[in-house]
């Protein structure tokens, strides 16, 4: 394509249009279902006995591209872990775009290379999508709309109704990293160490956690609202008591840095790359060996436990104090997915 930035005819259905869909899109990440273009892709039903799971989730992130990842990356990512926390196997994704008339067709270019590394690498497939351009001042570039469809295997029930007391809370890795990631290059905060989104695919870990503890009750990604806002949810679903140790809770010193300087608690700060799993105690350790074997389980740690009482999260500190852990309330680091 010799065009710099999006025009209104890219989204016109006309010949510009179909041209930056084969030269863009498709060059990217289109395999043999995609590149049919037909308005609806014609995927294999489940096996026998299986379910289907379906997730759908709309990425706005300002700035697109930060330390770490971009809106494509996180697209990806993001739609992938929602379906995997089922217990589904991911397998197709579709993807919509709203492109702003005067985004760079680089950065585009930019994006959806992101999106294909990230879709290989979760070992999934994006089957079809949509090209929509607004004028000029009536969006903010590039926002991207994913759905993602798995397949559960008969029987299989996650969800945090099942939660008991005495069952175990493990974390696969280091908390804050994508909320500070962001901020940090909108607002061009520096730090010694550039701290990096943690945006990633979590499918493979949970497969494993899966495997390794079978009886697991569920798991759930702390993104808006952070590990307080997750663990309050799961409170609430199962009617028990969350009690976490935050000598436990992996926290980079440069975040936990961030935090203070702003204000924040790092608790509810957003992350991207992390999975949060409640498991029985006698599969906590299995669980916990399967998440360190993980490519992003390294850092992954039992961090409390589930008890009988009343739907709350408390977090007991180093100190010997323990306080609520409260859910965000209002905004706290707006847009960062």
């Amino acid at each position: 394509m010799n065009d710099e930035t999006v025009l209104l005819a890219h989204g016109s259905g006309g010949k510009m249009m179909k041209r930056i869909i084969d030269e863009v899109f498709f060059s990217a990440y289109a395999g043999d279902v995609l590149r049919r273009a037909d308005d609806a892709a014609s995927l294999p039903i489940p096996p026998e006995g299986a379910r289907v799971a379906l997730s759908t989730d709309t990425f706005v992130v300002n700035p697109h591209f930060f330390p770490g990842a971009d809106i494509g990356r996180l697209a990806i990512c993001g739609t992938v872990n929602d379906v995997a926390t089922s217990g589904a196997d991911v397998k197709y994704l579709s993807c919509g775009f709203v492109l702003e008339e005067g985004y760079s067709i680089d950065e585009l270019r930019r994006v959806c290379a992101s999106m294909a590394e990230a879709a290989r690498e979760a070992g999934v497939e994006i089957v079809t999508g949509d090209t929509k351009v607004v004028n000029r001042g009536h969006g903010d570039g590039v926002y991207i709309n994913t759905a993602g469809v798995g397949f559960l295997p008969a029987g299989r029930d996650l969800s945090a109704v099942h939660i008991k007391p005495g069952d175990k809370i493990v974390l696969s890795g280091s908390i804050g990293d994508h909320g500070i990631a962001v901020i940090s290059s909108r607002e061009g905060l520096s730090f010694s160490t550039t701290v990096q989104s943690d945006a990633a695919p979590l499918n493979h870990l949970i497969a494993a956690v899966v495997e390794a503890a079978p009886d697991v009750r569920c798991f759930r990604d702390p993104t808006r609202g952070g590990l307080a806002s997750t663990l309050n949810e799961f409170a609430e679903a199962c009617g028990a008591e969350m009690h976490v140790n935050e000598a436990d809770v992996v926290v980079h010193p440069q975040v936990m840095g961030a935090c203070e300087m702003l204000g924040y608690d790092v608790f509810q700060v957003a992350n991207e790359g992390k999975m949060v799993c409640v498991v029985p105690p006698q599969e906590a350790d299995a669980a916990l060996a399967a998440m360190r074997g993980s490519r992003y389980g390294e850092e992954a740690a039992i961090i409390g436990e589930v008890r009988a009482g009343k739907p709350r999260a408390y977090l007991h500190t180093p100190f010997g104090s323990t306080r609520i852990l409260d859910m965000l309330v209002g905004e706290q680091l707006p847009r960062i997915c």
